[in-house]
């Protein structure tokens, strides 16, 4: 259910032009400080030159970048749903569990394994349609990370939002996952899929069996290997994320993590799925949607916005205000706006 929206949010890569234009705009303060210097003491040229107010300056730049950032959101045309209506549609209910355990950091899948896998779900949300999607994280334990839902958009923030330290225990439960996963469906009538992606390391719970029976109640379970099977290190990190070395044993031993392709191949054959291995130039979710996509698509009532009213007007009229006082406001002072000292 989308209540806002930007109806041409490409607007937006405009912003990035920002960094630039402010770059520009503080090489052309220092280079005027600079030029001004060579005539004698800034101090002194200060005092000759009262009416000159390099705060005054830099102010007005700041109420035009204001301006053009309202601008630019005035031309993306933000938009509120004003009507909801009740539809029908045919999609698959699809339960994606992504393990954001600690050697998910692994790097032999560039960047990682962790941040590849994102990258898979994302395009993979992209072209989703009708289909409902749902995000469960695990590692020690698993967690609803985002409940099913036809809200993409949602998805794809919340998966931006992912990480190894968003689950506090560290482990693999991949069965506790595919529970949790199967839990979360609201209607057993719809065609249901569960995509576990993991590189299977510490297995400890019944995955095997606990797949087995979710595919009993009509779920398929679907396996992703990620990583390589002849392994690699852990990376370790500091608070600041600037990677310190890597992870070690308590006989200062590298540790080295591996693919557990035999368990994963296991799970998706009791869960009567497919596995796919991930490797540097595909990250496998390809193939399973191609083959979850001939599945037969199930009727679900969904509330969406048909109609939208455009508020592009209040974004227009606060790029005018910042626009008007850029103007009204001088780079010299003057005897009228004197006694006021905002810029001292």
């Amino acid at each position: 259910m989308e209540l806002f929206r930007f109806e041409h949010s490409e607007y937006f890569y405009a912003l990035l032009v920002i960094p630039v234009i402010t770059a520009i705009f503080i090489w052309m303060m220092i280079w005027r400080k600079n030029a001004l210097q060579r005539f004698g003491d800034w101090g002194i040229i200060q005092r000759l030159m009262p009416a000159i107010s390099s705060r005054r300056i830099i102010f007005k730049f700041v109420l035009l970048m204001m301006a053009y950032v309202f601008l630019i959101i005035a031309l993306a045309n933000p938009q509120i749903g004003s009507k909801l209506v009740e539809g029908e549609r045919k999609g698959i209910d699809i339960m994606i569990a992504l393990d954001v355990s600690n050697s998910m950091l692994a790097q032999d899948i560039k960047p990682n394994r962790m941040e590849r896998s994102k990258q898979a779900i994302s395009k993979l949300i992209d072209k989703l349609g009708n289909d409902r999607i749902g995000i469960v994280v695990f590692a020690g334990n698993a967690y609803v990370q985002l409940p099913i839902t036809t809200d993409h958009a949602a998805a794809k923030m919340f998966l931006s939002t992912l990480d190894n330290k968003i689950v506090p225990t560290q482990g693999t439960a991949i069965g506790e996952a595919i529970e949790l996963a199967a839990k979360s469906f609201d209607d057993e009538s719809h065609s249901r899929v569960i995509i576990i992606i993991t590189d299977g390391e510490d297995h400890e719970d019944n995955a095997v069996k606990i797949a087995e029976t979710v595919s009993e109640q009509g779920i398929y379970v679907y396996t992703i290997g990620m990583g390589l099977p002849e392994g690699t290190p852990i990376p370790e990190y500091d608070k600041y994320d600037r990677q310190t070395g890597y992870k070690k044993d308590r006989q200062g031993n590298t540790v080295v993590t591996r693919l557990n392709e035999k368990m994963l191949g296991d799970i998706a054959a009791a869960g009567k799925g497919i596995y796919v291995r991930a490797n540097n130039s595909q990250a496998g979710l390809t193939k399973v949607f191609e083959e979850i996509n001939t599945m037969e698509k199930t009727e679900f009532e969904s509330k969406i916005f048909s109609d939208y009213e455009s508020r592009f007007q209040y974004f227009i009229a606060l790029s005018i205000l910042f626009l008007l006082l850029d103007i009204l406001i001088f780079e010299r002072k003057n005897k009228w706006l004197s006694k006021i000292q905002l810029f001292k």
